[in-house]
Protein backbone atom coordinates (compact mmCIF):
# COMPACT_ATOMS: atom_id res chain seq x y z
CA UNK A 1 0.00 0.00 0.00
CA UNK A 2 1.35 3.43 -0.90
CA UNK A 3 1.96 5.87 1.90
CA UNK A 4 0.10 9.16 1.93
CA UNK A 5 1.78 12.50 2.37
CA UNK A 6 2.17 12.96 6.11
CA UNK A 7 2.47 16.57 7.16
CA UNK A 8 3.72 17.50 10.63
CA UNK A 9 1.09 16.89 13.27
CA UNK A 10 1.96 19.76 15.62
CA UNK A 11 -0.86 22.21 16.27
CA UNK A 12 -0.77 25.36 14.17
CA UNK A 13 0.22 27.45 17.19
CA UNK A 14 3.46 25.50 17.46
CA UNK A 15 4.68 26.23 13.94
CA UNK A 16 7.08 29.07 14.65
CA UNK A 17 7.93 27.85 18.13
CA UNK A 18 9.31 24.60 16.79
CA UNK A 19 12.46 26.47 15.85
CA UNK A 20 13.28 27.04 19.49
CA UNK A 21 12.89 23.36 20.25
CA UNK A 22 14.96 22.43 17.24
CA UNK A 23 17.78 24.63 18.44
CA UNK A 24 17.96 23.18 21.93
CA UNK A 25 19.59 19.78 21.34
CA UNK A 26 22.41 20.98 19.13
CA UNK A 27 23.13 24.67 18.63
CA UNK A 28 25.83 23.87 16.07
CA UNK A 29 23.45 21.86 13.90
CA UNK A 30 20.79 24.56 14.20
CA UNK A 31 23.31 27.19 13.09
CA UNK A 32 24.22 25.08 10.06
CA UNK A 33 20.55 24.71 9.21
CA UNK A 34 20.06 28.47 9.29
CA UNK A 35 23.18 29.01 7.17
CA UNK A 36 22.08 26.42 4.60
CA UNK A 37 18.61 27.97 4.26
CA UNK A 38 19.95 31.53 3.98
CA UNK A 39 22.49 30.60 1.28
CA UNK A 40 19.83 28.58 -0.58
CA UNK A 41 17.33 31.45 -0.63
CA UNK A 42 19.99 33.94 -1.76
CA UNK A 43 20.92 31.65 -4.66
CA UNK A 44 17.24 31.17 -5.48
CA UNK A 45 16.68 34.92 -5.38
CA UNK A 46 19.32 35.47 -8.06
CA UNK A 47 17.65 32.95 -10.38
CA UNK A 48 14.61 35.14 -11.13
CA UNK A 49 16.59 37.99 -12.77
CA UNK A 50 18.59 35.33 -14.64
CA UNK A 51 15.34 33.82 -15.91
CA UNK A 52 14.07 37.23 -17.10
CA UNK A 53 16.57 37.13 -19.95
CA UNK A 54 16.46 33.36 -20.50
CA UNK A 55 12.69 33.43 -21.07
CA UNK A 56 13.15 35.80 -24.01
CA UNK A 57 15.00 32.99 -25.84
CA UNK A 58 13.21 29.78 -24.84
CA UNK A 59 9.97 28.52 -23.27
CA UNK A 60 9.91 27.71 -19.53
CA UNK A 61 9.08 24.02 -20.06
CA UNK A 62 12.10 23.22 -22.19
CA UNK A 63 14.33 25.28 -19.92
CA UNK A 64 13.03 23.42 -16.85
CA UNK A 65 13.84 20.08 -18.53
CA UNK A 66 17.38 21.17 -19.37
CA UNK A 67 17.93 22.72 -15.97
CA UNK A 68 17.00 19.64 -13.98
CA UNK A 69 18.82 17.27 -16.31
CA UNK A 70 21.99 19.17 -15.37
CA UNK A 71 21.15 19.39 -11.67
CA UNK A 72 19.91 15.78 -11.52
CA UNK A 73 23.14 14.48 -13.05
CA UNK A 74 25.14 16.33 -10.40
CA UNK A 75 22.91 14.98 -7.62
CA UNK A 76 23.28 11.41 -8.91
CA UNK A 77 27.09 11.59 -9.10
CA UNK A 78 27.33 13.05 -5.59
CA UNK A 79 24.91 10.46 -4.17
CA UNK A 80 26.87 7.55 -5.65
CA UNK A 81 30.12 9.00 -4.29
CA UNK A 82 28.74 9.69 -0.81
CA UNK A 83 26.41 6.72 -0.28
CA UNK A 84 27.30 4.19 -2.99
CA UNK A 85 25.08 2.25 -5.42
CA UNK A 86 22.92 0.95 -2.55
CA UNK A 87 21.58 4.49 -2.12
CA UNK A 88 19.41 3.91 -5.20
CA UNK A 89 17.30 1.41 -3.26
CA UNK A 90 13.96 2.51 -1.81
CA UNK A 91 14.72 1.50 1.82
CA UNK A 92 11.01 0.82 2.43
CA UNK A 93 10.00 4.34 1.31
CA UNK A 94 7.28 4.88 -1.28
CA UNK A 95 8.68 5.48 -4.76
CA UNK A 96 5.22 6.53 -5.94
CA UNK A 97 5.08 9.23 -3.27
CA UNK A 98 8.62 10.33 -4.15
CA UNK A 99 7.57 10.59 -7.82
CA UNK A 100 4.48 12.60 -6.85
CA UNK A 101 6.47 15.03 -4.70
CA UNK A 102 9.22 15.32 -7.31
CA UNK A 103 6.63 16.06 -9.98
CA UNK A 104 4.92 18.66 -7.78
CA UNK A 105 8.16 20.25 -6.61
CA UNK A 106 10.18 20.36 -9.82
CA UNK A 107 7.71 20.13 -12.68
CA UNK A 108 5.02 22.13 -10.87
CA UNK A 109 7.30 24.81 -9.48
CA UNK A 110 9.45 25.24 -12.58
CA UNK A 111 6.57 25.24 -15.04
CA UNK A 112 4.05 27.39 -13.17
CA UNK A 113 6.41 29.96 -11.67
CA UNK A 114 8.50 30.59 -14.78
CA UNK A 115 5.48 30.59 -17.10
CA UNK A 116 3.88 33.15 -14.79
CA UNK A 117 7.09 35.16 -14.74
CA UNK A 118 7.20 35.11 -18.54
CA UNK A 119 3.59 36.32 -18.77
CA UNK A 120 4.27 39.09 -16.23
CA UNK A 121 6.90 40.63 -18.52
CA UNK A 122 10.00 42.62 -17.46
CA UNK A 123 8.75 43.00 -13.87
CA UNK A 124 8.07 39.27 -13.60
CA UNK A 125 11.21 38.62 -11.55
CA UNK A 126 10.08 41.03 -8.83
CA UNK A 127 6.55 39.62 -8.84
CA UNK A 128 7.69 35.98 -8.74
CA UNK A 129 10.20 36.60 -5.95
CA UNK A 130 7.74 38.33 -3.64
CA UNK A 131 5.24 35.53 -4.28
CA UNK A 132 7.88 33.15 -2.91
CA UNK A 133 7.83 35.13 0.34
CA UNK A 134 4.20 34.06 0.83
CA UNK A 135 5.30 30.44 1.27
CA UNK A 136 5.45 30.60 5.09
CA UNK A 137 1.85 31.77 5.11
CA UNK A 138 0.88 29.17 2.51
CA UNK A 139 2.56 26.57 4.72
CA UNK A 140 0.52 27.77 7.70
CA UNK A 141 -2.72 27.48 5.72
CA UNK A 142 -1.73 24.09 4.30
CA UNK A 143 -0.86 22.74 7.73
CA UNK A 144 -4.17 24.04 9.10
CA UNK A 145 -6.07 22.38 6.26
CA UNK A 146 -4.34 19.03 6.70
CA UNK A 147 -4.74 19.10 10.48
CA UNK A 148 -8.30 20.46 10.18
CA UNK A 149 -7.59 23.19 12.72
CA UNK A 150 -8.22 26.89 12.22
CA UNK A 151 -5.18 29.17 12.39
CA UNK A 152 -5.13 31.73 15.24
CA UNK A 153 -7.02 34.96 14.46
CA UNK A 154 -3.86 37.08 14.55
CA UNK A 155 -2.15 34.70 12.13
CA UNK A 156 -5.03 35.13 9.70
CA UNK A 157 -4.63 38.91 9.97
CA UNK A 158 -0.91 38.60 9.26
CA UNK A 159 -1.72 36.41 6.25
CA UNK A 160 -3.98 39.17 4.93
CA UNK A 161 -1.22 41.69 5.59
CA UNK A 162 1.24 39.50 3.69
CA UNK A 163 -0.99 39.29 0.62
CA UNK A 164 -1.71 43.01 0.80
CA UNK A 165 2.04 43.53 0.47
CA UNK A 166 2.12 41.16 -2.48
CA UNK A 167 -0.66 43.12 -4.18
CA UNK A 168 1.39 46.32 -3.87
CA UNK A 169 4.35 44.64 -5.56
CA UNK A 170 2.23 43.17 -8.33
CA UNK A 171 0.26 46.36 -9.05
CA UNK A 172 3.02 48.88 -8.26
CA UNK A 173 0.48 50.55 -6.00
CA UNK A 174 -2.06 51.11 -8.79
CA UNK A 175 -4.67 48.46 -8.05
CA UNK A 176 -7.31 50.04 -10.31
CA UNK A 177 -5.09 49.88 -13.40
CA UNK A 178 -4.16 46.27 -12.65
CA UNK A 179 -7.82 45.25 -12.51
CA UNK A 180 -8.15 46.26 -16.16
CA UNK A 181 -5.23 44.04 -17.25
CA UNK A 182 -6.42 40.39 -17.34
CA UNK A 183 -2.90 39.04 -17.90
CA UNK A 184 -2.10 39.94 -14.28
CA UNK A 185 -4.61 37.38 -13.04
CA UNK A 186 -3.27 34.45 -15.02
CA UNK A 187 0.40 35.31 -14.39
CA UNK A 188 -0.02 35.82 -10.65
CA UNK A 189 -2.25 32.76 -10.23
CA UNK A 190 0.38 30.59 -11.92
CA UNK A 191 3.13 31.92 -9.67
CA UNK A 192 1.07 31.33 -6.51
CA UNK A 193 0.32 27.75 -7.61
CA UNK A 194 4.04 27.25 -8.25
CA UNK A 195 4.89 28.61 -4.79
CA UNK A 196 2.36 26.22 -3.26
CA UNK A 197 3.97 23.34 -5.18
CA UNK A 198 7.31 24.14 -3.52
CA UNK A 199 5.67 24.27 -0.07
CA UNK A 200 4.17 20.80 -0.61
CA UNK A 201 7.53 19.45 -1.81
CA UNK A 202 9.35 20.94 1.19
CA UNK A 203 6.83 19.61 3.71
CA UNK A 204 6.79 16.21 2.04
CA UNK A 205 10.48 15.68 2.74
CA UNK A 206 9.70 14.99 6.41
CA UNK A 207 7.88 11.84 5.29
CA UNK A 208 11.11 10.17 4.10
CA UNK A 209 12.81 9.41 7.39
CA UNK A 210 14.95 6.60 5.94
CA UNK A 211 16.49 8.84 3.27
CA UNK A 212 19.21 11.44 3.71
CA UNK A 213 18.59 14.97 2.42
CA UNK A 214 20.88 14.19 -0.53
CA UNK A 215 19.01 10.99 -1.38
CA UNK A 216 15.61 12.68 -1.11
CA UNK A 217 16.79 15.46 -3.42
CA UNK A 218 18.33 13.05 -5.95
CA UNK A 219 15.45 10.58 -6.08
CA UNK A 220 12.73 13.22 -6.30
CA UNK A 221 14.65 15.15 -8.96
CA UNK A 222 15.01 12.15 -11.27
CA UNK A 223 11.49 10.87 -10.64
CA UNK A 224 10.15 14.38 -11.20
CA UNK A 225 12.17 14.61 -14.41
CA UNK A 226 10.05 11.83 -15.91
CA UNK A 227 7.04 14.11 -15.55
CA UNK A 228 8.89 17.22 -16.72
CA UNK A 229 10.17 15.54 -19.91
CA UNK A 230 6.81 13.89 -20.60
CA UNK A 231 4.99 17.23 -20.30
CA UNK A 232 7.66 18.91 -22.43
CA UNK A 233 7.38 16.24 -25.16
CA UNK A 234 3.58 16.40 -25.14
CA UNK A 235 3.55 20.21 -25.53
CA UNK A 236 6.05 19.99 -28.40
CA UNK A 237 4.07 17.27 -30.17
CA UNK A 238 0.89 19.36 -29.88
CA UNK A 239 2.79 22.40 -31.18
CA UNK A 240 1.96 24.36 -28.03
CA UNK A 241 5.66 25.16 -27.69
CA UNK A 242 8.28 24.99 -30.46
CA UNK A 243 11.18 22.57 -30.50
CA UNK A 244 14.18 24.74 -29.57
CA UNK A 245 16.68 25.53 -32.31
CA UNK A 246 20.46 25.26 -31.96
CA UNK A 247 20.76 29.05 -31.79
CA UNK A 248 18.20 29.21 -28.95
CA UNK A 249 20.06 26.55 -27.00
CA UNK A 250 23.32 28.45 -27.44
CA UNK A 251 21.61 31.64 -26.26
CA UNK A 252 20.48 30.07 -22.97
CA UNK A 253 23.72 28.18 -22.31
CA UNK A 254 25.06 30.93 -19.95
CA UNK A 255 21.75 30.94 -18.06
CA UNK A 256 21.88 27.16 -17.69
CA UNK A 257 25.35 27.45 -16.17
CA UNK A 258 23.74 29.26 -13.25
CA UNK A 259 20.29 27.65 -13.18
CA UNK A 260 21.62 24.07 -13.36
CA UNK A 261 24.72 23.74 -11.15
CA UNK A 262 24.03 26.69 -8.81
CA UNK A 263 20.28 27.34 -8.45
CA UNK A 264 19.32 23.78 -9.42
CA UNK A 265 21.99 21.73 -7.65
CA UNK A 266 23.62 23.72 -4.84
CA UNK A 267 20.58 25.76 -3.77
CA UNK A 268 18.12 22.85 -3.69
CA UNK A 269 20.55 20.55 -1.88
CA UNK A 270 21.28 23.23 0.74
CA UNK A 271 17.57 23.92 1.04
CA UNK A 272 16.69 20.29 1.75
CA UNK A 273 19.65 19.90 4.14
CA UNK A 274 18.63 23.03 6.04
CA UNK A 275 15.01 21.95 6.27
CA UNK A 276 16.05 18.51 7.49
CA UNK A 277 17.72 20.26 10.45
CA UNK A 278 15.22 23.05 11.14
CA UNK A 279 12.03 21.21 10.02
CA UNK A 280 10.02 22.50 7.04
CA UNK A 281 7.74 24.61 9.24
CA UNK A 282 10.75 26.74 10.14
CA UNK A 283 12.74 26.42 6.93
CA UNK A 284 10.08 28.12 4.80
CA UNK A 285 10.42 31.21 7.01
CA UNK A 286 13.71 31.95 5.25
CA UNK A 287 11.88 32.49 1.95
CA UNK A 288 11.64 36.12 3.04
CA UNK A 289 15.34 36.45 2.10
CA UNK A 290 14.59 35.54 -1.53
CA UNK A 291 12.76 38.70 -2.69
CA UNK A 292 15.34 40.98 -1.07
CA UNK A 293 18.03 39.28 -3.16
CA UNK A 294 15.94 39.55 -6.32
CA UNK A 295 15.22 43.25 -5.73
CA UNK A 296 18.93 44.02 -5.32
CA UNK A 297 19.99 42.03 -8.40
CA UNK A 298 17.15 43.46 -10.50
CA UNK A 299 18.18 46.98 -9.53
CA UNK A 300 21.73 46.27 -10.69
CA UNK A 301 20.38 45.11 -14.06
CA UNK A 302 18.33 48.27 -14.54
CA UNK A 303 14.89 47.17 -13.31
CA UNK A 304 14.47 49.40 -10.27
CA UNK A 305 11.45 48.58 -8.07
CA UNK A 306 8.94 51.37 -7.50
CA UNK A 307 8.38 52.79 -4.03
CA UNK A 308 5.08 50.93 -3.75
CA UNK A 309 6.82 47.66 -4.59
CA UNK A 310 9.48 48.24 -1.92
CA UNK A 311 6.73 49.11 0.57
CA UNK A 312 4.85 45.95 -0.39
CA UNK A 313 7.94 43.80 0.06
CA UNK A 314 8.52 45.34 3.50
CA UNK A 315 4.88 44.75 4.41
CA UNK A 316 5.07 41.08 3.45
CA UNK A 317 8.34 40.66 5.36
CA UNK A 318 6.91 42.43 8.42
CA UNK A 319 3.83 40.18 8.37
CA UNK A 320 6.09 37.12 8.35
CA UNK A 321 8.20 38.42 11.25
CA UNK A 322 5.19 39.53 13.34
CA UNK A 323 3.46 36.19 12.82
CA UNK A 324 6.61 34.32 13.84
CA UNK A 325 6.95 36.38 17.05
CA UNK A 326 3.25 35.99 17.84
CA UNK A 327 3.31 32.20 17.43
CA UNK A 328 6.46 31.89 19.54
CA UNK A 329 4.89 33.83 22.41
CA UNK A 330 1.65 31.91 22.04
CA UNK A 331 3.53 28.64 22.36
CA UNK A 332 5.44 29.89 25.41
CA UNK A 333 2.17 30.81 27.14
CA UNK A 334 0.74 27.39 26.32
CA UNK A 335 3.81 25.61 27.71
CA UNK A 336 3.54 27.58 30.99
CA UNK A 337 -0.04 26.40 31.56
CA UNK A 338 -0.29 23.42 33.95
CA UNK A 339 -1.36 20.15 32.39
CA UNK A 340 -5.10 19.69 32.41
CA UNK A 341 -5.70 23.44 32.66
Amino acid sequence: MNKAIDFPTAPVGQIAGAATAAASPNHGAYGRGVLFCVIATVLMGIMFPVMTDALTHIDPFTFTSLRYLIAGSAFLVLLLIKEGPRALRSNDESIVLAWLLGSIGFCGFGSFVFLGQQLAGPDGALTASIMMATQPMLGLLLNSLVQRSRPPVFSLLFILMSFAGVSLVVTKGDVTAALHEPQHYSANALIVVGALCWVIYTFGASRFKNWSALKYTTMTTWLGLTTIIAVNALLCSLHVIPVPTASELRAVAPHLLYMGPVAGFAAILLWNMGNRILTPLNGVLFMDVLPMTTFVVSSLTGIVPARAQIAGACMTGAALIFNNIYLRRRLQRTERLPRGA
